[in-house]
């Protein structure tokens, strides 16, 4: 990373540690994603689609949340934190949309300033998120360097904001980059895997078998998995995006086709050549074409916890 965001990042750490134990933060979290973002999201049971692949599948149905996606849960946590450490701008890389929208409706709601960095690709395949973050009153940044997607926007979106680190808090949308942002990810999106826990039980008396997720950078699945780690009974399949085939070198499924490697300042499984520069990705899916992945899914992957 940059020497320009140590500073930033380390504040970050501080304020996130301390807002653990605060209690009116802790609060104010709550009742948002209560009352805003309509947490927690149901469990739904998909009859025919259990029918016809003959196993029970139930379904967690994040895309009820307030804004459509899991997004929501992060970017309210890491909003309310930018006002606790007073940057009245924030930030936001996306590459379906589903994170911009997330950031310029919480921006909104708590006053604060929304930028959103976007690759050209994704802004022309997700034109209806664009124009809802700029109803929201974000300003859409079309990236138009390298391949022009979620690993580009995430790239511009490192150079602004080591240019206003001063004002301006980044809202990372995934659970990769520098520490603290696969820790905070992570923690402000594990309601999804604690509600499932919690409404399986409820609904069956004992685990599923099996939890699965899509993974790109991982922001919903380490959300899922975190709750299950413990339970060893319960197999853990994540997901990743296969492109043209593995084998084709056209995909997105970075731990599965990938290399250990340094992307965005985190040490993980990446997309790269012979001489170590990042390859291109490639998913008809905007969120999963990442050539990276975030370091806790390298890590469970590596110990066998978690098959990708």
């Amino acid at each position: 990373m940059p020497e320009a965001l140590m500073a930033p990042l380390e504040e970050i750490t501080r304020e996130w540690e301390a807002a653990q134990v605060d209690p009116v933060f802790q609060a104010e979290l709550a009742r948002m994603l209560r009352e805003y973002a309509n947490v927690p999201s149901p469990l739904y049971e998909a009859h025919r689609f259990s029918k016809a692949a003959g196993a029970r599948i139930l379904l967690k149905r994040e895309d009820l949340n307030h804004t459509g996606a899991h997004k929501i849960r992060n970017v309210i946590g890491q909003a309310l934190l930018a006002k606790r450490i007073g940057k009245p701008r924030c930030i936001a890389e996306t590459g379906a949309g589903q994170h911009g929208v997330a950031s310029a409706t919480a921006c909104a709601y708590l006053d604060l300033e929304c930028t959103v960095y976007m690759g050209e690709v994704d802004t022309e395949r997700q034109a209806l998120n664009v124009a809802r973050m700029r109803m929201l009153g974000a300003e859409v940044i079309p990236v138009t360097t390298g391949s022009r997607t979620l690993k580009d926007a995430i790239n511009e979106a490192l150079r602004d904001w080591v240019t206003t680190v001063d004002t301006t808090h980044y809202l990372f949308g995934t659970a990769a980059g520098p520490h603290p942002f696969p820790t905070m990810v992570r923690e402000l999106t594990r309601g999804i895997g604690d509600e499932a826990r919690a409404q399986t039980l409820a609904l069956d008396g004992q685990l599923p078998d099996a939890v699965v997720a899509c993974v790109g950078g991982g922001s919903n699945a380490i959300g899922m998995f975190t709750a299950f780690l413990d339970d060893t009974d319960v197999q853990i399949l994540g997901v990743e995006a296969g492109g043209d085939g593995v084998g084709t070198g056209r995909h997105a499924a970075t731990i599965t086709g990938g290399q250990v490697g340094v992307l965005h300042g985190a040490r993980s499984f990446l997309l790269q050549d012979d001489d170590g520069q990042t390859s291109e990705s490639h998913s008809i899916s905007a969120g999963l074409d990442y050539p990276g992945v975030g370091p806790e899914h390298a890590h469970l992957a590596d110990i066998g916890r978690v098959t990708y």
